[in-house]
């Protein structure tokens, strides 16, 4: 699963989130810009780096997602974060913010940066210790989906759609939320099409989303009778009754019928 990719294209669409994890007020994203910094004549680039773009008191946060072990990670982070602040001489603070999916994850050695750790001024943030996905933030708890376990991701999922599509005075836009969640399951259940996902959890609103025009898009070149014809023993295995997957996929009731009586009862 591409863990990387969606913590900054969550972080670049709906920096709030970010905020919310390190137990600051989401507005404070306002005035930060999230960016990927090269440091010049270096082997080292910054994924990760949250720029203040109004003033010289708000901190520079530099943002390591860690999901495989790795001793080196704290030297790593420290030497990008001098070289950085070599170059550029900025007057802000810095703070440097690691994720990671579980504590056994965390290997580094910490021994040489104890007083950054004590400080505070690097904090560790292990997901899996947050608290259960149902009281919490909604940004928060879709961060969270993104270490389930297949077996509990499906029912968080539908948890977190209902909850976003209920929510009133959303602080975070609705419509990025339901694509983030539909993307993180899409990494998660690779062995299924966006448009199965897009049925099974009946995400309606997700039909004017990028996600969804582009799953039509693919479902139109590769006949998308065809693939929703294939996907109704799946939506029958997930104990859905014929209506609803007739009314998921847009298939006629006696077309998902003929399907479920040609499928074994098993399958």
């Amino acid at each position: 699963m591409k863990t990387d990719s969606i913590f900054y294209r969550l972080f670049q669409e709906l920096p709030a989130i970010f905020f919310e994890l390190i137990d600051n007020p989401p507005e404070i994203a306002n005035i930060y810009q999230f960016a990927s910094v090269e440091i010049k004549q270096t082997a080292f680039r910054i994924d990760g780096v949250f720029l203040p773009t109004q003033d010289e008191q708000s901190p520079i946060y530099f943002v390591e997602v860690q999901f495989q072990p790795d001793s080196d990670i704290y030297l790593r982070l420290i030497s990008e974060v001098a070289l950085y602040l070599r170059q550029n001489k900025p007057k802000n603070p810095w703070r440097g913010v690691v994720i990671y999916p579980s504590r056994d994850i965390d290997i580094g050695d910490k021994e040489h940066f104890l007083e950054l750790f004590q400080s505070q001024r690097i904090s560790l943030i292990y997901l899996d210790e947050l608290g259960e996905s149902a009281s919490l933030p909604i940004g928060i708890a879709t961060i969270k989906l993104v270490i389930e376990g297949e077996d509990t991701a499906i029912n968080t999922a539908r948890e977190l759609i209902n909850r976003t599509q209920q929510a009133i005075n959303l602080q975070l836009p609705q419509k990025q939320l339901l694509e983030l969640i539909e993307t993180i399951l899409v990494y998660k259940f690779p062995q299924m099409s966006r448009e199965e996902i897009e049925a099974m959890f009946g995400l309606s609103e997700l039909k004017q989303t990028r996600v969804y025009q582009e799953a039509e898009q693919e479902g139109k070149q590769k006949g998308r009778l065809e693939a929703k014809l294939e996907a109704i023993p799946k939506f029958l295995a997930l104990g859905l009754t014929v209506e609803q997957i007739a009314q998921a996929l847009d298939l006629d009731i006696a077309q998902v019928q003929q399907v479920a009586q040609q499928t074994p009862p098993n399958q």
